[in-house]
């Protein structure tokens, strides 16, 4: 599980509901959480999601080791 994915789940969304939020389609969604590399534009547009359910994240969230990610879903 990547961070793309472990942020996904901490909001509670399902793929097709983050795909439509970032404007893109669930496959791209889907091969993001198989390893694709995040782009800053998608990274940026997950951040403002987040930010809209209350949950503060930041670059180094989405990209950062996975281990960093635990201590925000505590």
């Amino acid at each position: 599980m990547n961070n793309f994915q472990r942020i996904r789940l901490m909001l509670q969304l399902s793929q097709q509901e983050i795909a439509d939020k970032l404007g893109i389609s669930q496959p791209n969604v889907s091969k993001i959480e198989s390893g694709q590399e995040v782009s800053p534009d998608i990274a940026r547009n997950l951040i403002a999601i987040a930010k809209e359910k209350g949950v503060t994240l930041t670059f180094d969230d989405v990209y950062a080791p996975i281990e960093s990610l635990n201590d925000k879903a505590a």
